[in-house]
């Protein structure tokens, strides 16, 4: 067994009912990614097209694959055609984008809404105290339909300090529910990473999305 399997082994069991595993494959190979997928991941995360592209050519659609990436109005027809899930959904004009090349495909694109917890200016996302409006503006949009919020928070070595942003992330999500907005589904809270995962998941997360926790630290 590789190292990979052996970290799928080892994530899969410690995680909760429920919460469930996005592997970041970013410069992954798709060899790498089969040897995770083997060993029991069923969702796939990419941050460019282009790698997306080349992996699923090879592997195809056995896996869910979502893009965790910040997606360009030009690469849409393409993040589109290739994914199960854009997580990264920050604004309603790219929203629009992504309902009318989903009508254009005939699909309707699963999203969830970036949210911009730590507020950085260099960053994307909904800032927190906007979300709800937005929510609202891109849940007319035909073409698209709102199933979670995303969130990254800032990076900090200490996974602790991240807990405040997984914590307001949380509220919004749980505003948003009570909100009963129509063609709106807050079913996923994506949050946390490898370094801050576990923290993610005791502030009410259901989807982590691990990069060298599965494949070892890039090279």
């Amino acid at each position: 067994m590789g190292i990979i399997s052996e970290n799928v082994y080892s994530v899969l069991a410690e995680l909760p009912r429920g919460v469930e595993l996005v592997a970041a494959a970013k410069t992954r190979t798709p060899k790498e990614i089969n040897e995770a997928i083997d060993a029991g991941l069923s969702t796939i995360g990419e941050n460019y097209i282009q790698e997306a592209e080349a992996a699923r050519a090879t592997i195809g659609a056995i896996v869910n694959w979502h893009f965790i990436g910040s997606l360009q109005n030009n690469k849409v027809k393409k993040a589109v055609r290739l994914f199960d899930l854009i997580e990264t959904v920050d604004s309603v004009a790219l929203a629009r984008a992504i309902g009318n090349e989903g009508l254009a495909q005939g699909k309707i694109m699963p999203v969830f809404i970036e949210i911009n917890s730590g507020r950085e200016p260099q960053k994307t996302g909904v800032m927190p105290e906007n979300a709800q409006d937005i929510v609202r503006q891109i849940s007319d949009i035909k073409g698209v339909k709102i199933l979670g919020l995303m969130t990254m928070g800032p990076r900090t070595g200490n996974p602790e300090e991240a807990r405040p942003y997984f914590v307001e992330t949380r509220k919004i999500f749980e505003q948003l529910q009570k909100l009963d907005i129509a063609r709106v589904e807050m079913k996923y809270l994506s949050m946390g990473m490898t370094n801050s995962y576990k923290i993610a998941i005791e502030e009410g997360a259901n989807m982590i999305r691990l990069g060298s926790r599965i494949f070892g630290h890039r090279t």
